[in-house]
């Protein structure tokens, strides 16, 4: 029988690592065992060397959870206790050092962040990497799979280096996928896509945004035709920048996203045959869910699951489509996202653990 996968995971402290720990926790491969969690390089020692469930409480008692310590990110230590598969819970400018130092000592990574996320220079330039021109920047970069399962199934399987979608992004690319991939949208004519998240979309560490005094109460569009996930919808959709129009906003709750997407087809379709393509093309996606034909998902009912909800209204016309998408960023926009991904990089099944 295989030994237990030795599983690492760096950043544990902020919302996508605590979700990523409990998921693992109570993982049926796993149980709690084979796990290391480490902290941010350059963190402060006091968040380091803290027992797990003193950094969050609420995975205590789950599977050996109180054992376990969020240790120092040592790779020399790491190497030694056998870790095998890396996420990267971390801000994008660490993964962009840590992934090629896991690749160097045969450490296969799952990033959470966007560091590797983008093959075009010109969409990464939003990031303003300071290495973007060297070469172990570009070796790695070359090496990256884009991991929305839905997509890239069998390259997550065999990657070395997965770059875990944005949360926006992902609930976008699946909406949309199916018309794009089928020739039946009119890119042409303009793709709307009005996106809102919860606040711990923004990450852990407070701002002026996310300060309770701002957002409570309060919806506001933020980072017009300048969000970082925007280059993952041009990439994936193989979209040109005139063809699609992304607006994010802030919605006064904790977690969930939904995406409402305006879409003129190139001919006309009946609901039948709208939900029959969307049924076919994620016949073999477990964490997809398909709503029928005027029904629409909302987003307490994704929250805290692993699903992307998809729905649809037609127009009388048969051409013009609104297509509903919603998922929890936490889970399916990140954490949840990534256990999927590890999954299929071990050769379990894609949902164990998830649904």
């Amino acid at each position: 029988m295989k030994a237990m996968p030795q599983i690492g995971v760096a950043g544990v402290t902020g919302y996508a690592g605590a979700e990523l720990a409990r998921l693992l926790l109570h993982h049926p491969r796993l149980r709690g065992a084979g796990l290391h969690f480490f902290g941010r390089e350059n963190a402060a020692s006091s968040s380091e060397s803290a027992r797990l469930i003193d950094l969050h409480p609420q995975l205590a008692n789950n599977n050996g959870a109180g054992e376990l310590r969020v240790q120092p990110l040592d790779w020399d230590a790491m190497q030694h206790a056998g870790v095998e598969l890396l996420f990267l819970a971390t801000p994008h400018e660490q993964s962009r050092t840590s992934a090629p130092e896991a690749a160097q000592r045969g450490i296969r990574v799952i990033d959470l962040s966007g560091a590797w996320r983008l093959q075009d220079a010109a969409n990464r330039a939003i990031y303003q990497f300071e290495d973007e021109s060297s070469a172990v920047a570009v070796a790695t970069q070359q090496a990256a799979i884009y991991g929305l399962p839905e997509l890239h199934r069998d390259a997550i399987s065999a990657a070395e280096l997965v770059a875990n979608p944005g949360c926006y992004a992902t609930s976008i690319i699946l909406a949309l996928a199916p018309l794009v991939e089928s020739g039946l949208a009119d890119a042409d004519h303009g793709v709307v896509c009005d996106a809102k998240s919860g606040v711990s979309g923004a990450g852990k560490a407070p701002t002026s945004k996310t300060h309770f005094m701002y957002a409570a109460d309060n919806l506001s569009a933020y980072s017009v035709f300048a969000h970082r996930h925007t280059g993952e919808l041009l990439e994936q959709l193989h979209l040109q920048p005139e063809q699609i129009i992304f607006t994010p906003h802030l919605l006064p709750i904790p977690r969930g996203i939904l995406s409402t997407i305006y879409v003129t087809l190139l001919h006309k379709s009946t609901g039948k045959e709208i939900e029959a393509l969307y049924r076919s093309f994620y016949s073999d996606s477990p964490m997809v869910r398909i709503y029928e034909a005027g029904r629409l998902p909302q987003i307490q009912y994704s929250v805290h699951t692993n699903y992307c909800d998809l729905g649809f209204a037609l127009a009388p016309d048969g051409k013009r489509l609104i297509i509903v998408s919603c998922l929890d960023n936490l889970l399916k926009g990140a954490a949840g996202q990534a256990v999927q991904n590890m999954n299929l990089m071990l050769g379990w099944a894609e949902q164990e653990g998830l649904a």
